[in-house]
């Protein structure tokens, strides 16, 4: 007898509330186990675009976004 049938053969023996339980964990094993779609930097999403940023454009966008923003701090 394969893995696969002495489990569906325990399972069959159990009452329906036992078996929900069994089905909801396989369920999370298999969620845990499925691989996720590597994450993609901002630089790679737009990379195929041409845009080319310096950090000193970055940091003065950043600026002039902020510039108006309200502080308590001062």
């Amino acid at each position: 007898m394969s893995l696969e049938q002495d489990i569906l053969k325990e399972l069959q023996a159990l009452p329906p509330e036992k078996q929900r339980e069994i089905y909801e964990h396989a369920k999370r094993l298999r969620g845990e186990t499925v691989k996720k779609a590597p994450f993609k930097s901002i630089e790679g999403l737009w990379a195929d675009l041409g845009i080319l940023l310096s950090a000193e454009e970055i940091d003065e966008n950043q600026r002039g976004m902020w510039k108006n923003f309200p502080r308590e701090d001062i």
